[in-house]
């Protein structure tokens, strides 16, 4: 243990959603982090410049040790750890699969913070995946790791409701933030040790895979309720498309933000065709209802609301 009987914790994570459970981990007394663990910073934006990703910048801010190994298949890294003596790791979308010489090294145990209620969803995209299903509750797991893919035991489990209207970027950042006091929950439960580990039950898991681009285009001959979801899902990334054909015959390229499913039958106008603004939303056709979206942004340009997109495309076609 650490000053005052606190566990040491080594921190692994990678993006927003990890930072916000490191930040939860230094601002709570229930540990100490002793050090962090992050991919390696990587070029990216139009000057492929490298960028520190999130965990390093909360790291860096708080005088904390940050380590970048590009894995874990040198001994020497895997003795660099372990020369930490941490008592715990804690792991949240670190980005690698951790082999078991490094599960071993915690004294006491290593820690995932997983978004979803396990074992539902297991995997890369369980926000995502989730809504894109149209789920109406998520949350947060924290588990004790194991070699198999987030299928140790669960010793907190904490549920978060999904809105109607609810899209990935708004639920992520919401189980962020529980998954920063989850896990310094499971920290409090594992240092006086008043602690249950849960097995999972096997038969009930599924599988969250990795986004991919291509996953945003949108097949308007579907109804409006799973494109609605499917919408939710892609936002903000990788963002979902249609291909819009304007009153010229030129194919257009549309990015549209989450909306909502409008009350009004699209009757015999065919999936796929914008009709207007109804609302201030542009109304486009599906195989039931109109969906009704805020915001397009066409390839290539600035994103519009529906009435300087009406204008701008559908009256005068100048652009």
């Amino acid at each position: 243990m650490g000053e005052q009987g606190k566990p040491r914790v080594v921190f692994m994570g990678t993006p927003d959603f990890a930072a916000e459970s490191l930040r939860a981990l230094i601002a709570s007394d229930e540990c100490e982090v002793v050090a962090v663990y992050t991919q390696p910073d990587r070029p990216c934006g139009r000057g492929r410049q490298c960028k520190p990703s999130p965990v390093k910048g909360v790291a860096l801010e708080n005088g904390i040790d940050v380590f970048q190994p590009v894995n874990f298949k040198e001994q020497k890294d895997v003795d660099e750890l372990a020369a930490l003596e941490p008592d715990v790791l804690v792991v949240a979308a670190y980005g690698l699969i951790l082999p078991q010489s490094v599960l071993d090294v915690p004294k006491c145990m290593p820690l995932n913070v997983h978004a979803s209620l396990l074992p539902k969803y297991r995997g890369a995209a369980p926000i995502q995946r989730c809504i894109q299903d149209g789920e109406i509750v998520t949350g947060i797991s924290i588990m004790k790791m194991e070699a198999g893919l987030d299928t140790g035991p669960v010793m907190v489990m904490r549920a978060l409701r999904i809105g109607h209207n609810d899209h990935a970027g708004r639920i992520h950042d919401e189980l962020a933030e529980l998954g920063g006091a989850c896990i310094v929950e499971a920290l409090s439960r594992l240092k006086t040790g008043a602690y249950e580990l849960k097995e999972q039950d096997d038969s009930l898991a599924s599988y969250a895979k990795k986004l991919s681009k291509q996953e945003g285009e949108i097949d308007w001959n579907r109804p409006a309720e799973q494109i609605h979801n499917q919408i939710r899902a892609m936002y903000p990334w990788p963002g979902a498309y249609f291909q819009w054909v304007n009153e010229s015959g030129r194919k257009i390229r549309l990015n549209v933000v989450p909306g909502e499913v409008g009350a009004d039958d699209s009757g015999a106008i065919a999936p796929g065709t914008i009709i207007g603004e109804i609302g201030g939303k542009l109304a486009v056709t599906t195989a039931d209802k109109v969906y009704l979206t805020p915001e397009v942004k066409p390839e290539g340009k600035k994103a519009m609301t529906a009435e300087s997109f009406v204008c701008g495309y559908m009256k005068d076609c100048k652009d």
